[in-house]
């Protein structure tokens, strides 16, 4: 599945594992583990973790992110990754489940059972992100744009918050916020 990644920008790795409920504690240690081990590859942006626990069964949802297809590759080849998988593998339901994309970011589709939240639900959480940032990040800038004026002109003052607010939106806030806002997201 992972073989033939196109070669864009920003790859995203979604792991699913379904860990048997007295496996858990075990689960977490590895992953604390992975999560380290991953964090040193080239190009490593960040994981976030979703839980979530079904009878005896807890599923672990990991976003990986790569800042380039080769580099996630990279982990994704690599022989720590393949012993980590071996040795958490018995711990395992329905084995190690993988997809990577270039393209999309999971934020309101976080597992293979769910279904997307709302379309309302969605813009709720994307405008509690956005506003307060777009209310901010222009105040910060605004000592660079007084001590550079050709920096605070139309289109660089513009193009310096929108790529300001995009980034912490992207890297920051939208998977926190999705993880914070969770089960109202879920509910129907």
């Amino acid at each position: 599945m992972t073989d033939d990644l196109p070669q864009h920008d920003i790859a995203t790795l979604l792991v699913r594992h379904c860990v048997r409920r007295d496996a858990e504690p075990a689960y977490e240690q590895w992953l604390r583990r992975t999560v380290t081990a991953a964090k040193r590859y080239p190009g490593h942006l960040g994981v976030d973790v979703m839980r979530n626990r079904d009878g005896d069964q807890h599923q672990f949802t990991s976003v990986i992110r790569f800042a380039t297809t080769v580099q996630l590759q990279a982990w994704l080849d690599s022989d720590e990754r393949r012993e980590l998988v071996a040795e958490i593998t018995p711990l395992l339901i329905a084995g190690d489940r993988t997809e990577a994309n270039a393209n999309r970011e999971f934020w309101f589709t976080p597992s293979e059972e769910s279904t997307a939240p709302v379309r309302w639900k969605q813009v709720c959480v994307t405008f509690l992100v956005i506003l307060p940032l777009s209310l901010v990040v222009p105040l910060l800038w605004q000592p660079l744009f007084a001590k550079w004026p050709w920096l605070g002109g139309y289109i660089a003052s513009n193009v310096l918050i929108t790529l300001s607010i995009v980034l912490l939106v992207v890297y920051i806030f939208m998977p926190w916020a999705t993880r914070l806002f969770s089960t109202w997201l879920k509910r129907q």
